[in-house]
Protein backbone atom coordinates (compact mmCIF):
# COMPACT_ATOMS: atom_id res chain seq x y z
CA UNK A 1 0.00 0.00 0.00
CA UNK A 2 0.95 3.38 -0.38
CA UNK A 3 0.58 6.61 1.29
CA UNK A 4 -2.82 9.06 0.18
CA UNK A 5 -2.40 12.46 -0.80
CA UNK A 6 -5.04 13.10 1.99
CA UNK A 7 -2.75 11.12 4.88
CA UNK A 8 0.51 13.25 3.38
CA UNK A 9 -1.31 16.73 3.29
CA UNK A 10 -2.22 15.65 7.21
CA UNK A 11 1.41 14.89 7.41
CA UNK A 12 2.90 18.66 6.05
CA UNK A 13 -0.29 20.74 8.24
CA UNK A 14 0.63 18.54 11.35
CA UNK A 15 4.52 19.74 11.03
CA UNK A 16 3.75 23.22 10.19
CA UNK A 17 1.08 23.63 13.11
CA UNK A 18 2.36 20.89 16.00
CA UNK A 19 -0.74 20.67 16.93
CA UNK A 20 -3.48 18.24 16.29
CA UNK A 21 -6.32 20.52 16.50
CA UNK A 22 -5.03 23.35 14.73
CA UNK A 23 -3.53 21.06 11.90
CA UNK A 24 -7.33 19.00 12.21
CA UNK A 25 -8.83 22.78 11.59
CA UNK A 26 -6.49 23.75 8.70
CA UNK A 27 -7.66 20.53 7.31
CA UNK A 28 -11.21 21.30 7.59
CA UNK A 29 -11.59 17.92 9.22
CA UNK A 30 -12.47 16.65 12.87
CA UNK A 31 -9.87 16.20 14.96
CA UNK A 32 -10.19 12.19 15.23
CA UNK A 33 -10.66 12.32 11.57
CA UNK A 34 -7.02 13.80 11.31
CA UNK A 35 -5.08 11.38 13.78
CA UNK A 36 -6.91 8.28 12.22
CA UNK A 37 -4.62 9.19 8.89
CA UNK A 38 -1.57 9.96 10.48
CA UNK A 39 -2.21 6.57 12.48
CA UNK A 40 -2.90 4.98 8.79
CA UNK A 41 0.06 6.44 7.33
CA UNK A 42 2.57 4.88 10.40
CA UNK A 43 0.94 1.65 9.57
CA UNK A 44 1.83 1.77 6.16
CA UNK A 45 5.62 3.55 7.06
CA UNK A 46 5.99 1.17 9.35
CA UNK A 47 7.26 3.70 11.72
CA UNK A 48 5.54 6.26 13.75
CA UNK A 49 5.83 9.88 12.28
CA UNK A 50 5.40 12.02 15.25
CA UNK A 51 5.76 11.54 19.21
CA UNK A 52 2.69 12.36 21.08
CA UNK A 53 3.76 14.26 24.18
CA UNK A 54 1.17 16.23 26.55
CA UNK A 55 0.62 19.68 24.92
CA UNK A 56 3.11 19.52 22.19
CA UNK A 57 3.54 17.10 18.99
CA UNK A 58 7.43 16.46 17.80
CA UNK A 59 8.25 14.85 14.38
CA UNK A 60 10.25 11.43 14.86
CA UNK A 61 13.36 11.28 12.20
CA UNK A 62 11.52 9.17 10.02
CA UNK A 63 8.16 11.77 10.35
CA UNK A 64 11.16 14.85 9.39
CA UNK A 65 11.93 12.84 6.27
CA UNK A 66 8.60 11.79 5.36
CA UNK A 67 7.82 15.39 5.63
CA UNK A 68 10.48 16.83 3.07
CA UNK A 69 9.30 13.97 0.65
CA UNK A 70 5.60 14.70 1.15
CA UNK A 71 6.17 18.27 0.44
CA UNK A 72 7.54 17.44 -3.13
CA UNK A 73 5.07 15.22 -4.21
CA UNK A 74 2.08 17.49 -2.99
CA UNK A 75 3.82 20.63 -4.64
CA UNK A 76 4.18 18.00 -7.76
CA UNK A 77 0.51 17.30 -7.59
CA UNK A 78 -0.40 20.50 -7.19
CA UNK A 79 1.47 21.84 -10.01
CA UNK A 80 -0.13 19.46 -12.38
CA UNK A 81 -3.76 20.06 -11.50
CA UNK A 82 -2.64 23.91 -12.12
CA UNK A 83 -1.22 23.04 -15.44
CA UNK A 84 -4.18 20.90 -16.64
CA UNK A 85 -6.52 23.65 -15.74
CA UNK A 86 -4.33 26.33 -17.82
CA UNK A 87 -3.59 23.79 -20.62
CA UNK A 88 -2.66 26.06 -23.47
CA UNK A 89 -3.48 29.33 -21.13
CA UNK A 90 0.05 30.24 -20.19
CA UNK A 91 -0.14 32.84 -17.22
CA UNK A 92 -3.30 32.06 -16.36
CA UNK A 93 -4.97 31.41 -12.74
CA UNK A 94 -3.81 31.82 -9.61
CA UNK A 95 0.33 32.01 -9.45
CA UNK A 96 2.22 32.72 -6.23
CA UNK A 97 5.43 34.96 -6.60
CA UNK A 98 8.20 35.89 -3.90
CA UNK A 99 9.73 38.62 -4.36
CA UNK A 100 12.96 40.16 -2.66
CA UNK A 101 12.60 43.48 -0.12
CA UNK A 102 15.28 44.82 -2.29
CA UNK A 103 13.80 44.61 -5.29
CA UNK A 104 10.16 44.96 -5.22
CA UNK A 105 9.07 48.45 -4.46
CA UNK A 106 11.28 49.13 -7.59
CA UNK A 107 10.62 46.65 -10.15
CA UNK A 108 6.74 45.65 -9.70
CA UNK A 109 5.21 49.19 -9.70
CA UNK A 110 7.17 49.76 -13.16
CA UNK A 111 6.01 46.23 -14.89
CA UNK A 112 3.21 45.15 -13.02
CA UNK A 113 0.83 47.19 -15.15
CA UNK A 114 2.24 45.83 -18.72
CA UNK A 115 2.01 41.68 -17.20
CA UNK A 116 -1.33 42.88 -16.09
CA UNK A 117 -2.48 43.69 -19.49
CA UNK A 118 -0.73 41.02 -21.15
CA UNK A 119 -1.98 38.29 -19.32
CA UNK A 120 -5.52 39.85 -18.18
CA UNK A 121 -6.89 36.28 -16.20
CA UNK A 122 -3.61 36.14 -14.39
CA UNK A 123 -4.27 36.10 -10.50
CA UNK A 124 -0.85 37.02 -9.08
CA UNK A 125 -0.40 36.42 -5.36
CA UNK A 126 2.66 38.66 -4.10
CA UNK A 127 5.08 37.46 -1.04
CA UNK A 128 8.03 39.80 -0.29
CA UNK A 129 10.24 38.27 2.20
CA UNK A 130 14.13 37.73 2.46
CA UNK A 131 16.17 35.26 -0.26
CA UNK A 132 16.81 31.82 2.26
CA UNK A 133 12.65 31.99 3.13
CA UNK A 134 11.56 32.37 -0.49
CA UNK A 135 13.67 29.10 -1.93
CA UNK A 136 12.83 27.44 1.25
CA UNK A 137 8.61 28.33 -0.01
CA UNK A 138 9.76 27.39 -3.35
CA UNK A 139 11.28 24.06 -2.70
CA UNK A 140 8.21 23.33 -0.66
CA UNK A 141 5.61 24.01 -3.45
CA UNK A 142 4.22 26.96 -1.35
CA UNK A 143 5.48 29.38 -4.37
CA UNK A 144 4.99 28.92 -8.22
CA UNK A 145 8.31 31.63 -8.77
CA UNK A 146 10.39 33.92 -6.83
CA UNK A 147 12.65 36.89 -8.33
CA UNK A 148 16.09 37.19 -6.30
CA UNK A 149 19.22 38.20 -6.98
CA UNK A 150 22.26 36.27 -7.91
CA UNK A 151 24.81 35.13 -6.62
CA UNK A 152 23.13 32.85 -4.43
CA UNK A 153 23.24 29.38 -4.12
CA UNK A 154 20.19 27.67 -6.28
CA UNK A 155 21.04 23.98 -6.21
CA UNK A 156 17.60 22.53 -6.98
CA UNK A 157 16.36 25.43 -8.79
CA UNK A 158 16.00 26.76 -12.39
CA UNK A 159 16.01 30.74 -13.26
CA UNK A 160 15.49 33.21 -16.05
CA UNK A 161 17.43 36.38 -16.00
CA UNK A 162 15.77 39.72 -16.10
CA UNK A 163 18.35 41.77 -16.19
CA UNK A 164 21.73 43.14 -14.49
CA UNK A 165 21.27 45.80 -11.24
CA UNK A 166 24.62 47.83 -10.66
CA UNK A 167 25.76 48.18 -7.08
CA UNK A 168 26.61 51.69 -6.20
CA UNK A 169 27.52 53.95 -3.04
CA UNK A 170 25.74 56.10 -1.24
CA UNK A 171 27.76 58.59 1.15
CA UNK A 172 27.17 61.58 3.08
CA UNK A 173 27.41 64.61 1.11
CA UNK A 174 29.99 65.75 3.15
CA UNK A 175 31.96 62.88 3.24
CA UNK A 176 35.65 62.62 1.36
CA UNK A 177 34.14 59.58 -0.91
CA UNK A 178 31.71 62.53 -2.30
CA UNK A 179 34.57 64.52 -3.33
CA UNK A 180 35.63 61.08 -6.09
CA UNK A 181 33.41 60.56 -9.29
CA UNK A 182 34.00 56.93 -9.27
CA UNK A 183 35.35 55.00 -6.56
CA UNK A 184 37.78 51.99 -6.37
CA UNK A 185 37.07 49.50 -4.38
CA UNK A 186 40.36 49.96 -2.12
CA UNK A 187 38.59 53.22 -1.09
CA UNK A 188 35.97 51.62 0.93
CA UNK A 189 36.69 51.04 4.70
CA UNK A 190 35.06 47.76 6.68
CA UNK A 191 34.65 50.58 9.89
CA UNK A 192 32.54 53.11 7.94
CA UNK A 193 30.18 51.59 6.72
CA UNK A 194 26.43 50.47 7.15
CA UNK A 195 24.79 47.63 6.24
CA UNK A 196 21.85 45.91 5.59
CA UNK A 197 21.02 43.32 8.64
CA UNK A 198 21.33 39.51 8.39
CA UNK A 199 19.77 37.93 5.69
CA UNK A 200 19.68 40.17 2.90
CA UNK A 201 21.54 39.05 0.10
CA UNK A 202 22.36 42.23 -1.53
CA UNK A 203 24.69 42.89 1.47
CA UNK A 204 26.45 39.67 1.32
CA UNK A 205 26.92 40.51 -2.69
CA UNK A 206 28.07 43.99 -1.90
CA UNK A 207 30.30 42.91 0.90
CA UNK A 208 31.97 40.19 -1.56
CA UNK A 209 32.45 42.27 -4.72
CA UNK A 210 34.73 44.08 -2.59
CA UNK A 211 36.43 41.63 -0.61
CA UNK A 212 35.31 43.36 2.70
CA UNK A 213 34.48 41.48 5.73
CA UNK A 214 31.13 42.89 7.48
CA UNK A 215 31.28 45.61 10.24
CA UNK A 216 32.17 43.71 13.72
CA UNK A 217 30.93 44.29 17.16
CA UNK A 218 27.78 45.84 19.61
CA UNK A 219 27.76 49.54 18.05
CA UNK A 220 27.81 48.25 14.29
CA UNK A 221 24.56 49.85 12.62
CA UNK A 222 21.77 47.76 10.90
CA UNK A 223 19.26 48.63 8.70
CA UNK A 224 15.96 46.80 8.36
CA UNK A 225 15.41 48.10 4.82
CA UNK A 226 16.50 50.44 2.07
CA UNK A 227 14.55 52.97 3.10
CA UNK A 228 15.87 53.11 6.34
CA UNK A 229 19.45 52.65 5.05
CA UNK A 230 19.16 55.53 2.85
CA UNK A 231 18.13 57.60 5.78
CA UNK A 232 20.89 56.68 8.31
CA UNK A 233 23.77 57.47 5.33
CA UNK A 234 22.26 60.99 5.32
CA UNK A 235 22.36 61.61 8.62
CA UNK A 236 25.77 61.02 8.10
CA UNK A 237 25.83 57.94 10.32
CA UNK A 238 28.35 55.98 6.97
CA UNK A 239 28.91 54.83 3.99
CA UNK A 240 26.39 52.37 1.97
CA UNK A 241 25.79 50.45 -1.00
CA UNK A 242 22.60 50.81 -2.80
CA UNK A 243 20.78 48.61 -5.95
CA UNK A 244 20.71 50.98 -9.19
CA UNK A 245 17.43 50.71 -9.71
CA UNK A 246 16.78 52.15 -6.31
CA UNK A 247 18.48 55.21 -7.10
CA UNK A 248 16.47 55.35 -10.36
CA UNK A 249 13.42 55.08 -8.31
CA UNK A 250 14.56 58.27 -6.59
CA UNK A 251 15.47 56.80 -3.14
CA UNK A 252 18.32 58.71 -2.86
CA UNK A 253 17.04 62.04 -4.16
CA UNK A 254 18.34 64.31 -1.43
CA UNK A 255 20.41 66.57 -0.87
CA UNK A 256 22.58 65.27 2.39
CA UNK A 257 23.28 62.09 -0.13
CA UNK A 258 26.01 61.47 -2.94
CA UNK A 259 25.73 58.55 -4.99
CA UNK A 260 29.15 57.30 -6.57
CA UNK A 261 29.61 54.27 -9.66
CA UNK A 262 32.19 52.00 -8.08
CA UNK A 263 35.22 51.05 -10.53
CA UNK A 264 34.92 47.17 -10.77
CA UNK A 265 38.00 44.81 -9.91
CA UNK A 266 37.42 42.46 -12.88
CA UNK A 267 34.42 42.88 -15.09
CA UNK A 268 32.99 46.11 -15.41
CA UNK A 269 31.13 47.54 -11.76
CA UNK A 270 29.78 45.41 -9.51
CA UNK A 271 26.19 43.93 -9.97
CA UNK A 272 23.86 41.64 -9.17
CA UNK A 273 21.89 38.98 -11.55
CA UNK A 274 17.82 39.90 -11.56
CA UNK A 275 16.16 36.54 -11.76
CA UNK A 276 12.97 34.38 -11.76
CA UNK A 277 13.33 31.39 -10.37
CA UNK A 278 11.38 28.29 -9.97
CA UNK A 279 11.47 24.57 -8.63
CA UNK A 280 13.45 22.29 -11.14
CA UNK A 281 10.91 19.71 -12.90
CA UNK A 282 7.87 22.42 -12.11
CA UNK A 283 5.23 22.58 -14.55
CA UNK A 284 4.70 26.13 -14.56
CA UNK A 285 8.86 26.72 -15.68
CA UNK A 286 7.79 27.65 -19.15
CA UNK A 287 5.25 30.39 -16.87
CA UNK A 288 7.77 31.79 -15.01
CA UNK A 289 10.00 32.20 -18.10
CA UNK A 290 7.17 34.07 -19.54
CA UNK A 291 7.43 36.18 -16.19
CA UNK A 292 10.81 36.84 -16.65
CA UNK A 293 10.20 38.21 -20.05
CA UNK A 294 7.50 40.59 -18.75
CA UNK A 295 9.30 41.41 -16.30
CA UNK A 296 12.75 42.59 -17.94
CA UNK A 297 14.83 45.43 -16.95
CA UNK A 298 15.48 48.37 -19.34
Amino acid sequence: MLPSLRQLQYLKLLAEHASFSRAAEAAHVSQPALSAGIQELERILGAPVVERTRGAVILTAVGEEAVVRAEDVLARTEDMVEAARNAGRPLTGRFRLGVIPTIAPFLLPATLPGLKAAYPDLRLFIREDLTPRLVTELKAGRLDAAVIALPYDTAGLRHARIGFDEIVAAAPAGHPLAQAETLRPGALDAQDLILLEDGHCLRDQALAAFDLEAPRGDDVFAATSLHTLVQMVGSGLGVSFLPQMAVRAGLADSPGIAVRRIQGRKDGPPSREIVVAWRSGSSRAAEARLLAEALTLD
